[in-house]
């Protein structure tokens, strides 16, 4: 894991992941307004993860870029994958797999957004992740090895847990992390994963000064890839 080395200060409990890759990735994407998809889950619309989200797209929108936000929980969203999703070949897709689908191969950037629960995404999250990038979509497979489908496509993630990162790094969940979704699941996809951006120690009592400067902190992240055009 490669942490950003000292530059303009950040406030505690933010993390920059990939830090090369973003300075790279912000001239690739200077002045092209682009197409995002933000896709959060959380069931409480006052948390702070739905704060952080909401401060995000409208920074986007105000750098001049169009967004479309898939709260999960509040469009009723079913995390349920069905017998007949699994099922090879030819067979019909449900209207709200189908649309979402649309909404993400029509995206040029997807913004996934989730707290870390069980050092894992939550379960509205994973079953948009099970019914959504399905196999022929998302992904092809032969003898094990996964051939992604979205290339071309870019990706942020930001996630929130209330441990320190330091002590996830210790203890190596956070290599776990990493590996299971950042890799497994959206370089597996095909996606360019721009940056993993994390904001630890986020407990109900976090104060106010702390949680403004996160806020500021997600905007920067947008400004940082998705300039003005």
């Amino acid at each position: 894991m490669a942490i950003a080395q000292p530059g303009p200060r950040r406030s505690p409990g933010m993390r920059q992941i990939n830090a090369t890759e973003n300075d790279r990735s912000t001239l690739m994407h200077k002045g092209a307004l682009m197409k995002h998809l933000i896709v959060v889950a959380h069931p409480a619309e006052d948390s702070f993860t739905m704060g952080l989200t909401r401060a995000y797209a409208a920074e986007l929108e105000k750098l001049g870029h169009s967004q479309r936000t898939y709260d999960l929980y509040r469009m009723g969203f079913s995390p349920v994958l069905a017998a007949p999703e699994l099922a090879l070949g030819d067979h019909p897709i449900s209207i709200d797999v189908k649309r979402a689908q649309d909404d993400l191969r029509a995206a040029d950037v997807l913004t996934v957004i989730y707290p870390l629960w069980w050092l894992s995404m939550p379960a509205m999250m994973k079953g948009y992740i099970d019914r959504v990038f399905a196999r022929g979509f998302a992904y092809e497979s032969l003898n094990g090895v996964v051939h992604g489908l979205l290339g071309g496509k870019k990706s942020v993630l930001i996630t929130l847990s209330g441990a320190p990162l330091s002590l996830l790094i210790k203890s190596g969940d956070w290599n776990a992390v990493q590996a299971l979704q950042d890799t497994h699941v959206f370089r597996s996809s095909g996606f360019e994963l721009l940056e993993h951006l994390h904001f630890d120690e986020i407990t109900p009592d976090l104060p106010k000064a702390v949680g403004e400067q996160h806020m500021a902190g997600v905007r920067s992240c947008a400004r940082r890839h998705f300039p003005a055009g």
